[in-house]
């Protein structure tokens, strides 16, 4: 009964929400992978960004001020992987928290012999258990290339949904964990070896941290630049097409042959 409950009033908040075309254009100019999603998706990942924007408490820190193109880049980015998961994905948690490019976390650890250390962690972002999302915010020109920390970090909130983050989320029923556990295994660790080789696999090297941060990258990478996914590791994009209900390699590789016969006739 909340659930539904949390759902009408998320739904009834965003049909009060008014965004302009040209200004939902001028986000999404700034997010170029989202031309990989099928035309007739996009006014459902606008529609889903709204119901995210009433359902989540977004803040900044550090004196960042969220003005509205961030706030819907940062929900457009969220809502990609759940376009056809659903939102109910990210139920158990309302608190984002963005930071003006990189932040610092303190952190401690006890050694083999109970000493305490402690030291501070330089991030891009972090997702916690039943807590918040922080998220570091780059002005479109000043982002790092091939990284997308938002796609990243919801993907690890998408892993925690059985209580761990160990690159196994919560699977459909028509997903066996077998073939999932068949794809993802072998690839994190011939990933893990070329890395440790110093081969340039084109992948964030993070990836090779453990499973969970394999799983986040490899999100990553199946948004933002699918056609190298499918083709460094096509049983992993495989598998993240199925769970995410999404093909951006398709449309990826039509984009291509559609410049290139563009290239051909302007010859």
């Amino acid at each position: 009964m909340f659930a539904a409950l949390r759902r009408w009033r998320r739904r009834r908040t965003a049909d009060r929400m008014q965004v302009s075309p040209e200004r939902w254009q001028q986000v999404e100019a700034s997010l170029p992978f989202l031309d990989y999603l099928p035309p007739d998706e996009r006014p459902r990942l606008r529609r889903l960004a709204l119901e995210f924007l009433a359902d989540k408490q977004i803040h900044g820190a550090e004196g960042l001020v969220l003005g509205d193109d961030i706030l819907l880049s940062i929900a457009l980015q969220a809502c990609l992987p759940v376009l056809h998961i659903g939102l109910d994905a990210y139920a158990d948690w309302v608190g984002i928290v963005v930071y003006p490019g990189d932040f610092v976390i303190p952190r401690s650890f006890a050694d083999d012999d109970g000493v305490v250390h402690e030291y501070d962690d330089e991030v891009l972002g972090e997702a916690w258990e039943g807590g918040p999302v922080l998220l570091s915010w780059f002005e479109p020109g000043d982002a790092l290339e091939g990284v997308n920390v938002v796609i990243h970090e919801f993907a690890h909130k998408l892993d925690m949904g059985n209580g761990e983050v160990d690159g196994y989320p919560v699977l459909p029923a028509h997903m066996p964990a077998a073939e999932w556990a068949g794809a993802f295994k072998p690839a994190y660790e011939d990933l893990c070896a070329r890395v440790d080789r110093d081969e340039d696999t084109g992948f964030d090297p993070y990836a090779t941290e453990n499973p969970g941060e394999f799983f986040a990258v490899m999100s990553e990478a199946f948004f933002e630049t699918p056609g190298l996914l499918k083709t460094g590791y096509p049983a992993v994009y495989d598998q993240l097409a199925r769970y995410y209900g999404q093909d951006p390699a398709a449309r990826a590789r039509t984009a291509q042959e559609a410049h290139t016969e563009d290239a051909k006739l302007s010859l």
